[in-house]
């Protein structure tokens, strides 16, 4: 089976000051669709670098990203735009919320950016009610528990229908708690909407919650 979004032989160097860093030193792997995958790694693995790879965000030294069939290397900067409004949805440490807007609009902003509106209201409220929201879609960011304010990014994330949920470090800002309760709902979305998720993580309790994980160190997949 050929995977959805697939890493071939990745290289990535960043230059600081005179020195040159190398992050990835050719990665491959692929994900499969309804697969959750996990990639750990301590801190300078490549990990996130290898995030932002995959998901457009910037570009490889070589190699390729290919993503149902398309090579993100060969995209236009309009066409990888739009490439991530349609088939990515991106989570991160940071909730990135909007601060004067409550919990509905900050989901809703999701479909008025990609253009798709009020086209599925029904699996929007089934989404909050998945998430644990509906009660709180009417709060402010700075009304609801950090927790809560993962949970409202994530809504966000797959409120379009991705291909494929990107995470970085979902539960970085969160307590063991919520941590937990985080994990636990993108372990659900994957099991009751077969959503695809890629999650990046330092920590191997975290991890756990995929189907598989792949490991990083030094730029490299490591056994």
């Amino acid at each position: 089976m050929d995977a959805f979004i697939e890493a071939i032989d990745l290289h990535k160097t960043y230059r600081v000051g005179k020195i040159d860093v190398p992050a990835l030193r050719g990665v491959s792997f692929g994900v499969q669709k309804g697969e959750f995958v996990t990639v750990v790694g301590p801190s300078g693995s490549g990990k996130s670098t290898l995030f932002y790879l995959l998901g457009g965000l910037t570009r490889a030294d070589s190699g390729k990203v290919m993503m149902d069939g398309d090579d993100f290397a060969t995209l236009s900067d309009a066409e990888r735009t739009r490439m991530r409004q349609r088939k990515i949805g991106f989570v991160f440490q940071k909730f990135n919320l909007l601060p004067t807007l409550d919990a509905r609009s900050n989901i809703a902003i999701a479909q008025e950016i990609s253009g798709n509106g009020d086209r599925d209201p029904a699996f929007f409220l089934r989404i909050c009610d998945l998430l644990g929201l509906s009660k709180r879609l009417n709060h402010r960011p700075s009304e609801l528990s950090g927790g809560e304010q993962q949970r409202v990014a994530i809504a966000r994330s797959i409120v379009n229908h991705p291909a494929i949920l990107l995470a970085d470090e979902p539960t970085g800002n969160l307590d063991t708690e919520n941590s937990t309760a985080v994990l636990g709902i993108l372990r659900d979305l994957n099991n009751r909407l077969n959503q695809t998720i890629l999650m990046i993580t330092h920590n191997p309790e975290a991890a756990a919650y995929g189907h598989r994980t792949v490991h990083m160190r030094d730029g490299r997949i490591v056994e």
